[in-house]
């Protein structure tokens, strides 16, 4: 049994089995927790057990109520790292494919051979380090969306499909340390037009929102998690498909992915937080889907036991107008 936690607008709550959790005598945030965590060289899960058990929650009917926040977040949202992987797991370089075989069949090698040189040194044996992987930047905590939210995307993007994946969520210690409090389910969301237009895009189509899951969990990431991911219009699912993720079905271990990250000292801040999303193989997009405003994302998968849920919002954009001074 993995103990979960869930940050809610009141306190933090912990679940073990299925949606019924009970709040944590004292703790105010998933940070503080884990931030008390670190200064004691305890586990979260040791915290959790030594601050006791308060009141029983329903996670359903809170989730329902809007009352579950995200589990990452800073007193400084600016001080979160949006970040992520692609190509990582196996199927993921024929979806990217598909996306640029047409119009650019040197795009499709480039990320077929990026792709070939994960499967050949992406788990590389313990005490060696292996190949690093396709990176990018997302943003910071201000582009983090609650479950439930809207997910915002501005109204110059080409596209914003769903991209469900697995995230883990880290804090710095004050020596430079890198602790992993755990994993969530997310939506990493991408606008995939703008990309497949050329991926030297990429960075560009990265650049949006991110919803992450209702729940942290604390531990080791099972290695084959089955979910299920849909679009949902008006009601009903417009599109539904199964999607795969953990070691067994990745081209990189996790710590690998871990390693190239956080081999840079600019990741190494201490008082950081980091949300590093996994990658995936599974887009609606390749299926061509196309979602418009108030189609709602759907993602869930065990041992998470609530959804992901957020409905697509187009929102206007700045005037970007620069002055002089």
């Amino acid at each position: 049994m993995t103990l979960r936690l869930i940050q809610l607008d009141d306190g933090v709550a912990a679940a073990i089995d299925g949606t019924h959790a009970w709040r944590v005598k004292g703790a105010t945030t998933i940070h503080a927790l884990a931030s008390a965590a670190i200064g004691a060289k305890a586990t979260l899960a040791g915290m959790v057990e030594q601050a006791g058990r308060g009141e029983d929650i329903d996670l359903l009917e809170a989730l329902n109520a809007g009352r579950i926040l995200s589990p990452a977040s800073h007193p400084d949202p600016a001080r979160i790292f949006l970040t992520g992987t692609g190509l990582t797991h196996l199927g993921s370089a024929d979806a990217r494919d598909r996306m640029h075989a047409k119009a650019h069949a040197a795009d499709a090698t480039d990320s077929m051979r990026m792709f070939r040189l994960g499967l050949e040194g992406g788990k590389p044996v313990q005490g060696e380090t292996g190949v690093q992987p396709e990176w990018f930047y997302k943003g910071d905590g201000r582009s983090i969306v609650a479950p439930g939210q809207p997910l915002p995307s501005p109204d110059f993007a080409l596209d914003g499909g769903e991209e469900p994946e697995i995230a883990g969520i880290y804090l710095i210690a004050a020596d430079g340390t890198p602790f992993r409090l755990g994993f969530a389910l997310a939506n990493e969301f991408s606008d995939h037009v703008t990309e497949r237009t050329n991926y030297l895009y990429l960075a560009h189509s990265k650049l949006r929102h991110a919803a992450l899951g209702p729940e942290l969990l604390t531990g080791e990431l099972p290695a084959d998690i089955r979910g299920q991911v849909r679009v949902r219009r008006e009601g009903r699912a417009l599109w539904e498909k199964p999607f795969l993720t953990g070691e067994a079905n990745m081209s990189h271990r996790i710590t690998n992915l871990e390693h190239h990250h956080f081999k840079y000292a600019l990741f190494r801040r201490p008082g950081d937080l980091h949300v590093h999303f996994f990658g995936t193989a599974t887009l609606s997009f390749s299926d061509g889907v196309k979602a418009r405003d108030g189609d709602i994302f759907e993602i869930e998968a065990p041992p998470f036991a609530l959804p992901l849920r957020n409905a697509l919002q187009t929102v206007p954009s700045p005037d970007t107008t620069v002055r002089s001074l």
